[in-house]
């Protein structure tokens, strides 16, 4: 984090994101941490670790990434607008894995720039579980093209309220110490009214997991979580979860804070056999499928 502070070239000079990997091979899922994040989303590991862990343990490959040198926009700078999580088998406690990250798309938009990063974990050789996490730059960097088809969101006709709780009081240096990212807009007081926030906000796998853990499950092994974040959600703020299902799983809404506009929409499924989240960086839709 630190050594991201310096001045970047802007994608301008670059000429686009560059095709950087990171890699962390033989990470064993280990019991203590993963306790600790069941505890701060209230998921359960019955099943296998949840859809969302390995999200939050692999987010420190995304912020290697987002950090390099090379990297043209500082990371200061990034909003996480979209997360794609497919889970293809169960995944135990104390599975042995081996992570990858990759830049796998990217786009100039009319009022800023996106960049997808794909990350995959191996157990026993094949891919269990992979992401697809979008951040955002606000810009102009140049001509704008086609927005990506993944930012379409879901249908939330017939959604009703199913929850409604108190969003938990800190905890964004405790999933830091999982994530990598100890970003101050999740745990200090100052420095988020600084940028125009009320004050500290939540991470996503934090806030997403307290919202699946208050939904039914999807039918079958495989599953997949779209979720697109647009915007906050406050320390010890009020939230309402609005969902509608169907025989696949369920789309849903969290509104935080009194405000009507949802802080996170999203949809939890079954995934199809044939389903990869590199095709869907390719131009895939995902709300379609």
């Amino acid at each position: 984090m630190l050594g991201s502070l310096g001045p970047r070239p802007g994608l301008r000079r670059t000429g686009g994101f560059p095709p950087l990997r990171a890699a962390w091979r033989g990470q064993r899922v280990d019991r203590r941490r993963l306790d600790a994040f069941l505890r701060l989303s209230g998921l359960s590991a019955a099943g296998g670790v949840p859809i969302l862990y390995l999200h939050a343990l692999g987010f420190r490959l995304l912020m290697a990434i987002l950090t390099q040198r090379s990297f043209p926009l500082p990371i200061r700078a990034a909003l996480q607008i979209r997360n794609h999580l497919l889970q293809r088998r169960p995944v135990a406690a104390g599975a042995l894995l081996d992570l990858e990250s990759c830049v796998a798309g990217q786009r100039i938009l009319e009022k800023g720039a996106e960049v997808d990063l794909h990350t995959a974990a191996r157990a026993e050789g094949e891919v269990a579980w992979e992401s697809l996490v979008t951040f955002y730059y606000r810009g102009r960097h140049g001509e704008a093209g086609a927005p990506s088809a993944l930012a379409r969101l879901p249908d939330l006709a017939g959604a009703r309220e199913v929850a409604a709780w108190r969003a938990p009081r800190g905890g964004g240096w405790r999933l830091g110490r999982l994530t990598g990212d100890y970003n101050p807009l999740h745990w200090a007081r100052l420095y988020p009214r600084l940028l125009g926030y009320r004050g500290a906000f939540h991470q996503p796998p934090l806030v997403l997991g307290q919202c699946l853990a208050r939904l039914p499950a999807p039918p079958g092994g495989a599953q997949r979580l779209d979720a697109w974040l647009k915007g906050p959600v406050y320390f010890d703020s009020g939230v309402r979860l609005r969902a509608s299902t169907d025989a696949q799983g369920a789309a849903f809404a969290l509104v935080a804070g009194g405000e009507e506009r949802p802080a996170i929409v999203g949809r939890w499924r079954a995934a199809g056999a044939e389903e990869r989240l590199a095709d869907d960086a390719a131009g895939g839709d995902a709300s379609s499928r």
